[in-house]
């Protein structure tokens, strides 16, 4: 699916209201003078709310990474496909248990991939 690609400055939230941030590994290729961020790159979420209810109390379950699933099919950077603005994700707790996707606000606008 055709789409913007991400760089370290897009605006990427867990369905809590988290707020996650791209950690490039490879920062030569830039989009409007950012890096571009691949499939393999570690993504953190902050801020992220999330309990569940266990009993009479709950637990922190917050989301802490995403775990990015589809990337580009056509765009790479050194061989690992780059990740767009319709990029699938998977938010998951610190005990790796799925929160949901991952939605992208904002992102640049001049550089499309597929």
């Amino acid at each position: 699916m055709p789409g913007f690609l991400l760089h370290v400055g897009a605006g990427i939230a867990c369905p809590h209201g988290g707020q996650a941030s791209i950690t490039v590994a490879a920062p030569r290729v830039k989009a409007m003078g950012q890096p571009v961020a691949v499939l393999s790159d570690p993504t953190t979420v902050a801020g992220c709310a999330f309990q569940v209810p266990v009993g009479a109390g709950t637990k922190p379950q917050p989301c802490m990474t995403v775990r990015w699933l589809v990337g580009a099919a056509r765009v790479r950077v050194n061989g690992t496909p780059v990740l767009l603005q319709t990029s699938s994700g998977l938010c998951q707790s610190a005990e790796g248990i799925p929160q949901g996707p991952p939605t992208v606000s904002m992102t640049q606008t001049r550089v499309r991939g597929m």
